[in-house]
């Protein structure tokens, strides 16, 4: 079967960027910044980023790339006549899957979060009364459902029309307008009064604060936050490698996609923290500051409600340019294992994501009481299984993979990254690359699991 291709290489710089563009951008990325000491806490993640992330994602996109084939099937072609690579294939997909079992969920809360914001659902309330309204949706499993059904509905619906015609087209428009409501948005708050104090605690290195969390802490965080931001280590990548030709070199299409998921994400952080300092919120809320600070800060602002209302629109375009990515890496997995057509993989994938996104949303009402993994519930415990288990562990199989005579080896993985204009990697990455970056993903794993159960 002819594999299909993007159309456009801004289509597939694109299609990467909203896959790695998701609620840990906008979400996590300034309230990290914020607590870490600012501008110290960005420079440090951008050291990271480079270092870090943007190897491990050259690396997927070369193995999508000179494969041709999903993450279930990449190996067999890459890997030597009687090993075993190919069982992390497998792993890949179920990494995908167990991601979108509650990431559908926390789409759907963003999508939910907007229609109460536009129909006026949080107007007139205080701090008080927009933790109770969040807390009365996480008690509402019917209206949960509905929204996550919407969420999963609508994307393998896309999916089901193919890369060029469904989810590049859709993608496109959708991280355009992504990027456009960003502007504005930043925009609006930087000129704020009273925003500027938001600025300077955002972007302004702050030594104390930095001290105060511990340099080491402010490093691990930094380290951790590049290193999850761009979804590495279950295929999520290696599948748009796949999509593209060898017009261009695999280094510079990965310092691009790391750009524009940087800018997200560190326009996010513009957008916040001008509102939080103009309003006098607290701007170390953490997790929270989405769904009970922010809707209380719109509710002191100018025009709040329409300006609420277009961040939860970027809030659920970032959100959805994931799900869309991930559908898709899942629909070409199953397609490989089965050989099904891409309208009957999409239908059964949809029945299934469906049914196995229930348990996260019933975790906050009927299965509050059920805890499967270190006494965490459900969403935390499918977080943990991705991106403290199988996200690192993936990215280490991966470079291993790529950088030892043990898997595909320096010499093919370099010929087919450099193949095609741009940015290409040289030789003196190599020792790099094969010894360091690894053990540096091995320290993320071992922190991860014990920062899990240690809490």
């Amino acid at each position: 079967m002819q594999r299909e291709h993007l159309a456009s290489r801004l289509g597939f710089i694109l299609l990467s960027a909203g896959c790695a563009i998701g609620i840990g951008n906008v979400w996590k990325f300034p309230w990290m910044a914020g607590k870490y000491g600012g501008g110290i806490f960005v420079l440090i993640y951008l050291f990271f980023l480079l270092i870090l992330g943007v190897p491990v994602m050259t690396m997927e996109f070369a193995m999508g790339r000179a494969a041709q084939k999903s993450p279930v099937h990449l190996y067999q072609v890459l890997e030597k006549k009687g090993q075993k690579w190919h069982w992390h294939g497998i792993v890949c997909l179920l990494g995908n899957i167990i991601l979108m079992m509650f990431y559908t969920t926390v789409s759907g809360w963003m999508l939910q979060y907007f229609v109460n914001t536009a129909t006026g659902a949080f107007v007139g309330l205080d701090a008080a009364g927009v933790e109770g309204k969040f807390a009365a949706m996480l008690g509402n499993p019917a209206s949960m459902t509905v929204y996550m059904g919407f969420i999963v509905v609508s994307g393998f619906a896309i999916i089901s029309q193919g890369v060029q015609k469904g989810l590049e087209r859709v993608t496109k428009f959708m991280m355009m307008a992504l990027i456009v409501l960003m502007l504005a948005l930043a925009a609006n708050s930087i000129f704020l009064k009273g925003g500027k104090e938001g600025l300077k605690f955002y972007l302004l290195p702050d030594l104390q604060r930095a001290k105060e969390i511990g340099f080491v802490n402010v490093c691990v965080g930094a380290m951790n936050q590049a290193f999850f931001t761009l979804s590495l280590g279950i295929g999520a990548m290696a599948i748009f490698g796949s999509y593209i030709g060898k017009d261009h070199a695999l280094l510079g299409e990965s310092v691009r996609v790391s750009c524009l998921d940087t800018l997200v994400a560190m326009c996010s952080g513009l957008i916040i923290f001008p509102a939080c300092f103009a309003y006098g919120v607290d701007v170390n809320a953490g997790p929270a500051l989405i769904f009970i600070t922010l809707p209380n800060v719109f509710n002191h602002l100018p025009l709040g409600r329409f300006w609420g209302s277009l961040f939860f629109v970027f809030m659920t375009f970032a959100a959805y340019s994931t799900v869309l990515a991930v559908f898709e890496n899942i629909v070409s997995c199953i397609q490989d294992l089965t050989g099904w057509n891409r309208k009957k993989t999409c239908l059964i994938c949809c029945i299934g994501i469906f049914l196995l996104s229930l348990p996260c949303i019933l975790g906050y009402n009927i299965l509050s009481s059920f805890h499967p993994i270190a006494g965490r519930d459900v969403l935390d415990s499918e977080d943990f299984l991705v991106s403290t288990l199988l996200l690192p562990m993936g990215s280490l199989l991966f470079v291993i993979f790529c950088t030892t005579r043990y898997g595909w080896g320096w010499e093919k993985f370099m010929a087919e990254a450099n193949e095609g204009q741009g940015l290409k990697l040289a030789k003196w990455m190599r020792p790099y690359m094969t010894y360091v970056l690894p053990v540096i993903v091995a320290v993320i794993l071992v922190l991860g699991l014990y920062t899990f159960f240690a809490a």
